[in-house]
Formats: structure tokens, sequence, C-alpha cells
């Protein structure tokens, strides 16, 4: 598969597929071409519209394999298996409040996680978008 292939105008495919653990356990995270698609329509429709307002956008987990995800401790059916799925490296809590209010009033989302590990004391925003049926435009906090 194409490393540079790009999924929308700013997000390339590479950089929604990139794992450090996937690097280091060398783990396949190579995608189908129904994984891809589903990376380009959460692109175009939510990671898009967040890098035309806020500027430079960096993926910290997209797709996730079967072996990545178990790896990485993910959930058994989380949407980053289908390449429905992105979580946003956050600088601060009032940048991702604005990022995280500027998803949920302005795109087409099915979930959106302000996520905070308390112990570690880094924030992310999880973020998916699916068309396997209507987005639940579901927004929450999750502080662990």
């Amino acid at each position: 598969m194409e490393d540079n292939k790009m999924l929308s105008e700013h997000f390339s495919l590479e950089e929604m597929t990139r794992s450090g653990v996937a690097i280091r356990m060398r783990i396949d995270n190579n995608p189908d071409e129904g994984q891809v698609e589903n990376m380009r329509q959460l692109c175009r429709n939510v990671l898009e519209p967040v890098r035309r307002r806020f500027g430079v956008t960096r993926i910290t987990s997209g797709f996730r394999s079967q072996a990545l995800n178990a790896a990485v401790g993910g959930a058994p059916d989380s949407q980053h298996l289908r390449g429905e799925a992105a979580d946003l490296h956050i600088s601060n809590m009032e940048v991702g409040r604005k990022v995280f209010d500027f998803i949920r009033l302005h795109t087409d989302f099915d979930q959106l996680l302000f996520e905070r590990r308390i112990k570690g004391g880094y924030w992310w925003l999880h973020v998916s978008f699916t068309t396997r049926r209507p987005n639940r435009h579901q927004a929450m906090l999750d502080w662990r």
C-alpha cells in the first residue's frame, strides 16, 4: 500500500496508520481498502474542518490492526479497527476545549471524547465518523 497516498487535502494514509508500538513490536498495521475508505471519510468530514480552523492537527493514533489494538489495550470493538476513529494530540485543556466544541458544533461526528490520562498528565481527543449508520453525535469528557 502507498505510504504517501493522500486521504484528503492534508491527511495521508501514512500518518493515519503510523504507530511507534507497531514499529517496535513489528506488527503489521496495513488497512484493507474498506478501512482506507473509512479513514478517507473521517478525514474529509471531521479532520479537514479541524485543520482549516486550527491549523496543524497531529494524529497520535488512527487505524489499528487487530494485533496493534490488542497491544495498546484498545477496546475489542474500537472504531480504530475499522479506520473510523483518530486520536488528536491536544497541547492543553484550553486548546482541547476549543477543538472539542468546534467538532461538536460544526461537524458530523459519531463519537467525540475529550480524554485525559491523569497519571501521565496528557490530553487527547478521540473522534470518530461512520457511514455504517447515522452518526450518534455522542460527546463526553473521559478523565482517567
